[in-house]
């Protein structure tokens, strides 16, 4: 066992900066660790990740943990196909590869042939030696003769796009750099596509520099990026972004256009089938979520929580709006259709297949699809393999089979064929794992919050398990930006499961599990519920049994890296161990970075005069209180996070270090070459995982 008591921090320097927050005099002394590019930074990285080496290596379980991990990683994850002409694109990790791979097959391939008739399209494993290099998004055209591609570069949101040609699987000389949070939509005659970029960010700024102005364009085949047509931008609109797509009857380019992260869009419209056409309004005023998803002639369906808390399907005929060639404002609303109203279950996604709309609820955090026809009349309920989450169902309008995965905590994610017409599925591919799903049991509670919100609660554990308070317990949850948490299988949670721990993930107001209303009861002035709802639920799993305060770990990442940062500041003594992950630990300069900006709607910013004392409430590093015993504590961030910068995370350690009074460890573990988590390669996955169960069973 390690002796914390001989655990020797880095001594951290401090500064004497004071900022004034409308007349609030706040102190910084660790604001020289947000320059994540000095020499001093770097040499406060190395001493951490020293001292943090040291504890972990001599953890005892830390070898066979990751021998564990390992082994219930080694099996074999296919992605949903997706088929473009006459070819089934789709990625496969054969286990412990670091990044999946690309395939394409014929259409008319057999699932249980798959990996006979399948061949390399790409394989990034090939881009890096440290396999930090990544796949990110890919779109065939519809004839699935070209593919366009984007590749991520040590875990930083920037894409850099390529085209490559699928019959030869060579690139084209096509690059399209400075790209961030956008996909492709390939143009009606596939001669390019449109994307969304900002500006080139000023040298050595590229992972600190905040990205604003974002503008959509679009690239002809062939061409240099420097010849791009501007299709639209909004330059007096700074904090607008836009996401194209071309529907599918090729008459309309739909631009759904986004305001941070505030769950509210407005809808732009250029006609394709006229040279020069202006882009024109369809939806204006932000007044809700309008996600398009099909168009049947000139009329366009939207998922919207317009009046619908819970979400609804309405349709919208465009036809006589574009017939007048000056109407430069939306189409009038007395015309809109509603095709599914809203339910008591949340509609969380929706497609048009056919003459069929396959729509998915969520109902407590469960999944549940049911199908109806294009005018909204309902045909049934469509029958899931079990309680636990279904995605997919997608595809274009003239599809004859759909696929969906299904998985929960403990069932390994198998995929299903689906016939659009009659709705009847078959299984189509289910993993072999190392690891026996029928020894344990998932079990959905509900606890009461602080102003008696009832809390769902997702409970996996072994089956032979008693409720005596000796459980190690780790507790995940996230609360916020409209996200749901839904049951998905991971060999991490498996290895945990394994090792005699017990998993639950409680559903917070702040996330979308119950519409728009459950996320709003957790943003901003508001965001207090959600920290309540999470010590709730820490308290139903002591009150019950299942574990006590000393067996108990929380873990969260990004906002829920905040949400761990807020309650173990709020309540250290009811926690054995934390783990936040690349968290917002400084609520009052989150915004002075990337896209931090976005998430002003979400919490609001220390510029707001009526936000400032509730940031200060809850700011994690604004809440540490020295001489107090904080929990064993290991906080974990990568070097290349350019979304919640990593100097969130050094300044949040350094001040606990500074501020803890007892023996539990308090240690930071930064990554390099990774960013905020997508495309982290298999092994890194590993030997972080490795380290934080070894951690947990450590001190718990």
């Amino acid at each position: 066992m390690p002796n914390t008591e001989s655990i020797q921090y880095p001594v951290t320097a401090t500064v004497d900066v004071v900022d004034d927050y409308h007349g609030r005099k706040v102190a910084d002394p660790y604001r020289w660790l947000e320059d994540v590019e000095s020499e001093e930074t770097a040499a406060w990285v190395a001493a951490e990740n020293e001292v943090t080496q040291a504890y972990l290596n001599q953890l005892s379980s830390r070898t066979a943990m990751r021998e564990k991990l390992e082994a219930l990683w080694n099996y074999s994850r296919t992605g949903l196909p997706v088929r473009r002409g006459d070819r089934y694109f789709f990625t496969h990790n054969d286990g412990l590869q670091n990044q999946g791979v690309l395939y394409v097959a014929p259409a008319d391939t057999p699932a249980d042939q798959l990996t006979e008739k399948r061949s390399v399209l790409i394989d990034p494993n090939s881009l890096s030696e440290d396999g930090t290099v990544a796949l990110g998004s890919w779109h065939p055209s519809d004839d699935g003769k070209l593919l366009a591609y984007s590749i991520a570069d040590g875990g930083s949101d920037w894409r850099t796009w390529r085209v490559r040609d699928v019959e030869s699987g060579i690139d084209t000389d096509d690059v399209v750099m400075w790209s961030k949070f956008s996909g492709v939509a390939w143009t009606a005659d596939g001669d390019g596509f449109y994307y969304a970029r900002y500006a080139e960010p000023v040298e050595g700024q590229e992972l600190t520099g905040t990205n604003e102005n974002q503008m959509l364009y679009v690239h002809r085949l062939g061409t240099p990026q420097s010849e791009d047509t501007l299709v639209y931008s909004r330059p007096d609109e700074p904090q607008w972004g836009f996401s194209p797509t071309v529907t599918e009857n090729e008459r309309y380019l739909i631009i759904e256009n986004w305001k941070g992260t505030e769950p509210k869009t407005q809808v732009f419209l250029r006609e394709l089938d006229q040279p020069d056409a202006p882009v024109r309004p369809i939806i204006t005023g932000f007044d809700a979520d309008y996600r398009f998803f099909a168009a049947v002639d000139s009329v366009l369906y939207f998922l919207t929580d317009l009046d619908a808390p819970r979400r609804r399907v309405i349709a919208i005929d465009v036809e006589k709006h574009l017939a007048d060639p000056d109407a430069m404002h939306e189409v009038d609303r007395s015309t809109w259709k509603s095709i599914i109203d809203e339910t008591a279950d949340t509609l969380e996604d929706v497609s048009l297949l056919g003459e069929t709309i396959y729509a998915s609820y969520l109902s407590d955090a469960l999944s549940k699809v049911v199908r109806y026809s294009r005018a909204g009349e309902r045909i049934g309920e469509f029958v899931l393999p079990g309680k636990g989450s279904a995605s997919g169902f997608g595809g274009r309008a003239d599809a004859t089979e759909t696929f969906f995965s299904f998985s929960n905590y403990v069932t390994p994610p198998s995929l299903h064929r689906v016939d659009v017409a009659t709705g009847e599925s078959a299984l189509w591919l289910r993993p072999e794992v190392p690891f026996d799903a029928t020894d344990y049991v998932t079990e959905q509670v509900f606890c009461t919050s602080k102003d008696g919100t009832r809390v769902p609660i997702l409970i996996s554990r072994h089956r032979d398990q008693k409720n005596d308070g000796s459980n190690r317990t780790l507790l995940y949850a996230y609360g916020g930006f409209n996200i749901s948490l839904t049951p998905e299988y991971s060999p991490a949670i498996a290895a945990w499961l394994d090792s005699g721990g017990v998993y639950a993930v409680a559903n917070l107001r702040g996330g979308g599990e119950y519409g728009s209303a459950w996320h709003e009861d957790g943003m901003r002035l508001k965001k207090q519920n959600v920290f309540d709802d999470f010590i709730a639920s820490a308290e139903y799993l002591i009150e019950t049994g299942i574990t006590r305060s000393d067996k108990l770990a929380i873990r969260g990442g990004s906002n829920g890296g905040l949400l761990v940062g807020a309650v173990m500041t709020q309540r250290p003594e009811l926690f054995g161990a934390c783990l936040p992950a690349v968290g917002v630990m400084d609520m009052l300069r989150y915004h002075k970075f990337t896209i931090g900006w976005a998430w002003a709607t979400e919490f609001g910013s220390s510029d707001e005069e009526d936000q400032i004392d509730n940031l200060l409430s809850y700011s994690p590093l604004h809440n540490i209180k020295p001489g107090t015993c904080y929990p064993a504590t290991l906080v974990t961030t990568a070097d290349r996070d350019d979304r919640v910068v990593p100097g969130h995370s050094f300044k949040f350690a350094a001040a606990l270090q500074a501020a803890q009074s007892c023996g539990n460890p308090v240690l930071i573990r930064i990554e390099s070459r990774a960013g905020h988590g997508a495309g982290t390669p298999t092994s890194k996955k590993i030997e972080e995982y490795a380290d934080l169960w070894a951690f947990l069973i450590e001190n718990l």
